[in-house]
């Protein structure tokens, strides 16, 4: 008996008897990439991209928040006094995996932004196609004086912080949609694509030219920053979303 214990023997109620328990020991003294293969490793290589991503997105916004503070409290002041009615727009939008979120701007469009839609494209062949188009309108008349400014400087997004806190929206991603955009302008690939990520406050549309852009090309760029993404990518949008809102370039 003490030969066989030597030679490391064991009762057969020992959990380390049987030889899938024993390699079982030995997988989990490994490292997790060498226990779970090469196959695991896109895997754990995303889920660092994410848990890294929502780092920066929590502690990003929460610093902008505290800085535009003031900015905020005075443009909802302002909006409300100027134009009437509520300082904050919250807009049905399709989050990640087609779950959907309410998305928060400054109000930026007249009370009857609506009524006011429906009048132009109705009597406007021009308008008609170029909403159809772009989903957007060059001249607007929808959007009042204080509202043109806040579009101009991305002011109007600035809310958008809350949703990024709440885990609705990143810094960076596709802009946020409503359901009937992805039907009409994204196709499967598109939308498969937007789908698998947060919308984010800036992204590669809107520092590649933005409204200057067509929306099949916005479409494009979406599906380009989901395939590339990667969270030296994101500082980089970062960095050059500051460029573009200071030069206005493609604002509408």
């Amino acid at each position: 008996m003490n030969a066989m214990q030597e030679r490391g023997h064991r009762e057969p109620g020992d959990p380390l008897s049987t030889p899938l328990a024993a390699t079982s020991s030995v997988l989990l003294a490994l490292p997790p990439a060498a226990r779970l293969g090469s196959e695991w490793r896109p895997l754990l290589r995303a889920a660092a991209f994410a848990a890294g991503k929502r780092m920066i997105d929590v502690a990003g916004a929460s610093l902008l928040l505290l800085v535009a503070a003031p900015l905020m409290l005075s443009v909802a002041m302002l909006v409300r006094a100027r134009d009437r009615g509520p300082a904050l727009i919250r807009h049905r939008r399709v989050g990640r995996g087609g779950t959907p979120f309410t998305c928060l701007k400054f109000r930026s469009m007249a009370i009857t932004a609506d009524a006011i839609l429906a009048d132009l494209l109705a009597a406007d062949a021009a308008a008609r196609e170029e909403w159809s188009r772009t989903r957007k309108l060059r001249n607007d008349p929808r959007i009042t004086p204080l509202g043109r400014f806040l579009r101009a400087t991305s002011i109007d997004e600035l809310p958008q912080l809350f949703n990024v806190l709440r885990g609705e929206m990143s810094l960076v991603g596709p802009r946020p949609v409503v359901q009937a955009e992805l039907e009409e302008h994204y196709g499967p690939i598109g939308t498969a694509h937007y789908l698998l990520v947060r919308p984010g406050i800036t992204g590669l549309w809107q520092v590649s030219g933005r409204s200057d852009t067509t929306y099949r090309e916005r479409v494009a760029l979406d599906i380009a920053y989901v395939r590339q993404r990667s969270l030296l990518a994101d500082i980089g949008i970062l960095l050059r979303t500051v460029r573009v809102v200071l030069s206005g370039r493609g604002a509408c």
